[in-house]
């Protein structure tokens, strides 16, 4: 059994959808540090859950990322999204010649063990999905720690993208101006967008690792 850390049960369902056995959900505040990486944000949190609960635990980050703006917001979607809203996140990039960008997700996992070598990447044909070859190329990573600290493994899923003046009712967040493949994520259907989220390309990648490691 796995425990996702998280207070959004959509997340959890999107899990098992992916996972072969298990996935129960836990609740808890921690707090999260400021960082640049999504890598690193995720990491303290998988640490921060399995010391809480010494379980292996999984958690996650994600964020939008715009090359015009240096990776920007990155781990500060949330709070941009907040405070300066899509409208003006939009307008900004309009005034640039290269409009591309691309959600990232981070699953970060934790069992207090080390971990074996890293498996091939999953296949990339899984539920549809159209990994970069550069996505494919870094399947998951090991966490550089410190001496003592507990190990986390990696996982990153990308979805290119760009952004776009704001379409569509649906989804959260800068769904509305971010587009792929010629619909902006505020525009699919749950499952379209599930099928090709950041999110589930990081649990595809998570699930193939976990399968076959020996834990």
């Amino acid at each position: 059994m796995v425990t996702f850390v998280t207070t959004n049960p959509g997340k959890v369902h999107e899990a098992r959808e992916y996972l072969d056995e298990p996935v129960k959900q836990r609740n808890f505040d921690y707090l999260e540090p400021q960082a640049d990486e999504l890598a690193t944000v995720a990491a303290h949190g998988a640490r921060a859950a399995y010391q809480k609960f010494q379980e292996p635990v999984i958690v996650d980050d994600s964020g939008l990322t715009i090359n015009a703006l240096g990776g920007f917001p990155g781990p500060y979607s949330s709070y941009v999204e907040e405070h300066v809203g899509i409208e003006r996140v939009w307008r900004l990039v309009s005034e640039e010649e290269d409009q591309s960008a691309a959600f990232r997700g981070v699953i970060a996992y934790c069992d207090g063990n080390p971990f074996a070598a890293t498996p091939e990447p999953v296949d990339d044909g899984r539920r549809g999905q159209d990994l970069s070859a550069a996505d494919r190329a870094s399947a998951t990573t090991d966490e550089q720690v410190a001496d003592g600290a507990v190990p986390v493994k990696l996982f990153e899923g990308v979805v290119p993208g760009s952004i776009v003046p704001p379409r569509g009712d649906g989804g959260f967040g800068f769904d509305p101006i971010f587009e792929y493949d010629g619909k902006t994520f505020a525009e699919m259907e749950t499952d379209e967008k599930n099928a090709i989220s950041h999110r589930g390309r990081a649990l595809a990648k998570f699930a193939e690792w976990y399968a076959e490691s020996e834990r």
